[in-house]
């Protein structure tokens, strides 16, 4: 019987640069961002405390053309994916660990109000039910 594992990272946070897109050999695209997740805590003293944590992720195929095109450094982004740990040598022959996390879920989480088309005409948002007549009021 094989045995059951999990490898699965749930973050939301911000991003702290622009993705970085591009495409591999075979034309896979990918892309490369890092997100910051904040916490905080009260020390023993009473005082507020702040942390900020720094994730390095990879978006593939598809989420990587998406990421590309809609986040931007600040976006507000909630994400699913698995760690991944590998190394390479550097220039110098140096020895380089990275601990990623490719995630295959992305939902933006930023207000898009602000993307609406100022020309849209108002007819095509849907409106909620109003009273027709003054009799109809509540109050």
């Amino acid at each position: 019987m094989a045995s059951r594992s999990v490898n699965r990272v749930t973050l939301i946070g911000n991003l702290g640069k622009d993705p970085e897109l591009r495409y591999t050999s075979s034309g896979v695209a990918v892309a490369s961002f890092s997100l910051a997740t904040n916490e905080s805590w009260k020390d023993p003293d009473g005082n507020i405390q702040e942390r900020t944590q720094w994730h390095n992720l990879i978006a593939w195929r598809k989420l990587a053309e998406i990421c590309g095109e809609f986040l931007k450094k600040g976006s507000k982004i909630y994400a699913e994916g698995r760690l991944q740990y590998r190394n390479y040598d550097d220039k110098n022959g140096v020895k380089r660990f990275v601990t990623e996390i490719v995630i295959d879920e992305m939902v933006m989480l930023d207000s898009r109000g602000a993307s609406v088309p100022q020309s849209e005409p108002a007819s095509s948002h849907p409106q909620e039910s109003t009273p027709e007549k003054s009799d109809d009021l509540p109050f």
